[in-house]
């Protein structure tokens, strides 16, 4: 993986070759629930989130516990977006089957949201973040070393973008 930053020279590297794990089933230009390949395209990085305390850095970060989901429910209002309820009291399937995440996992010590299926069209996948890794492929994600996600974090402001490419 590579970071750039635009300046008034251009585009100038930030990080480059830094190790990245995507989906188990590889990269897609467009992908539904339950595939196991990362998005490809350019997403907006909406906010940060993750089970560690912030970290610092110019995006709105969310401290995550065991009453944060990410809502995979198609039958959902709350489709592809953070939720905050008590299991048995949310509005939605928090079966993992559903494809609901509880965000209170080790892969989220931090993470940041990449705004896929922005429109939340129900089956054309959602919860793809960039997270720090497990050292296996993911569900979709993008899979970095914390340390690493930790200071691309901290150097995140408002209108960042990713660019998913082969």
């Amino acid at each position: 993986m590579d970071v750039y930053q635009r300046t008034a020279a251009g585009w100038q590297p930030v990080g480059v070759g830094i190790d990245a794990w995507i989906g188990a089933n590889g990269m897609a230009p467009q992908t539904h629930d339950g595939e196991m390949k990362t998005p490809m395209g350019i997403f907006t990085l909406d906010f940060a989130f993750g089970t560690a305390p912030n970290p610092g850095g110019g995006l709105k970060y969310v401290q995550v516990g065991s009453d944060h989901w990410w809502d995979g429910d198609m039958k959902s209002p709350t489709y592809n977006t953070m939720q905050v309820c008590k299991k048995a009291q949310c509005p939605f399937a928090t079966d993992p089957r559903s494809g609901t995440e509880n965000l209170n996992i080790p892969q989220y010590r931090h993470a940041v949201v990449m705004g896929v299926n922005k429109a939340r069209v129900p089956g054309n996948g959602g919860a793809f973040f960039v997270h720090n890794t497990d050292g296996g492929p993911t569900a979709g994600c993008v899979a970095i070393d914390d340390a690493t996600l930790v200071q691309i974090i901290r150097w995140l402001r408002p209108g960042a973008l990713i660019a998913v490419a082969k």
